[in-house]
């Protein structure tokens, strides 16, 4: 098990803690070690609530772009895929708590959580298209958060947006002081956690009516990119301009 994830769990209240700062890039073996973490705790009765945090000054700037390159990106998109829906099916509620840069592959973890509680230094975003690609379980999830005409300008822009305008669009539950943040994202556990862990789980369940289908569809969305995105010359021209650090020129193929 990797140390850059950290997992804990006490008085009903798991803690999955992001730990490999500064930007927390989300590598093949982070994905594993949270889903793992995720499938472990789907038969304890007693949680209440998973918090998903980060140490240092970003929540996650996103997947590791190197991982995405061919061949690797036939393994790391499916896992990627898989840990998300890990986090969309627990059996409770999930709360992830965002500082700093909340992009790519790092959005796509928060979207995946019941509820946000926002440092007011956040950064939200897709920038993916930027690199000739797309974010497969965004293209699912976003449009289920905020308006699908909101989440398809933030995928097809790259746009970065503060805490303050992800709250108004329904993405963010509360924006709060970044020093608070830990403190206010506690009171929003104790909240929940001084309910039934039973009857949370059966209201996790009743307010996710479209389960399986959400899953087949981000399912659906990995195999487009695999089989259909990553086939394209300006997928593998973005990427690799990224990894060179330089502009990419697109062949529109």
């Amino acid at each position: 098990m990797t140390n850059a994830v950290r997992f804990n769990v006490q008085s009903g209240v798991a803690r999955i803690t992001l730990a490999s700062p500064p930007l927390n890039i989300l590598t093949r073996e982070m994905l594993r070690a949270i889903r793992l973490q995720c499938d472990n705790l789907v038969d304890d009765t007693e949680l209440r609530a998973i918090v998903i945090d980060a140490e240092g000054k970003h929540f996650s700037a996103g997947a590791d772009v190197g991982e995405h390159m061919p061949p690797t990106y036939r393994d790391l998109i499916p896992e990627f895929v898989e840990t998300i829906q890990a986090i969309v099916s627990a059996p409770c509620p999930v709360i992830a708590s965002v500082h700093g840069r909340c992009v790519g592959g790092g959005f796509e973890v928060a979207l995946a959580a019941d509820m946000v509680m926002a440092a007011d230094n956040a950064l939200f975003g897709q920038p993916e298209i930027a690199l000739g690609v797309l974010a497969p379980a965004a293209c699912v999830l976003l449009p289920l958060k905020c308006a699908p005409n909101v989440a398809a300008e933030l995928l097809h822009t790259g746009t970065l947006i503060d805490a303050n305008e992800a709250h108004r669009i329904g993405i963010v539950n509360h924006v709060v002081p970044a020093t608070d943040l830990r403190s206010r994202t506690d009171a929003l556990v104790s909240e929940i956690t001084k309910h039934s862990a039973a009857t949370l789980r059966i209201g996790k369940w009743m307010m996710n009516p479209d389960a399986e289908r959400v899953s087949q569809h981000l399912v659906q969305a990995a195999s487009r990119y695999v089989d259909d995105l990553m086939a394209t010359e300006d997928a593998v021209e973005g990427l690799t301009a990224f990894l060179e650090k330089r502009e990419p020129t697109w062949s529109h193929r």
